[in-house]
């Protein structure tokens, strides 16, 4: 569903989870492999996009491989539109940098959207 589709409550619901800190047990917690923490949260989608960023290369393949940042936009933050763009990443010839720059991208310019239509 595009944001054009969406009413004025859909909306200011997903700016709402936008801009909402979740508590830490709703956060996304980046691995680097199952059982190793690399101690880094985030708890919004616009924390998300700050921290992707800085997090280790091996946490970005890592949950990327395993669709844990589609699953958590969708299920935790209810944005499917950006968890099915992340979906649409290609990664064919993608260094691992430029898969992190992708969905840094990616996420960016969802925040972006939802907050221009708004105004």
């Amino acid at each position: 569903m595009s944001s054009i589709a969406l009413s004025k409550t859909q909306i200011i619901e997903k700016r709402n989870n936008l801009l909402k800190n979740f508590p830490f047990d709703d956060g996304f917690h980046f691995f680097v492999e199952l059982g190793k923490y690399t101690g880094i949260t985030a708890s919004s989608t616009v924390e998300f996009a700050e921290k992707i960023q800085i997090i280790p290369i091996q946490s970005v393949t890592f949950h990327f491989r395993r669709q844990d940042f589609q699953k958590w936009f969708k299920n935790t933050i209810s944005d499917e539109e950006l968890a099915e763009r992340i979906d649409r990443i290609k990664t064919e010839g993608l260094s691992d940098e430029d898969l992190r720059k992708e969905l840094t991208r990616t996420v960016q310019r969802r925040i972006a959207e939802l907050m221009k239509s708004l105004q």
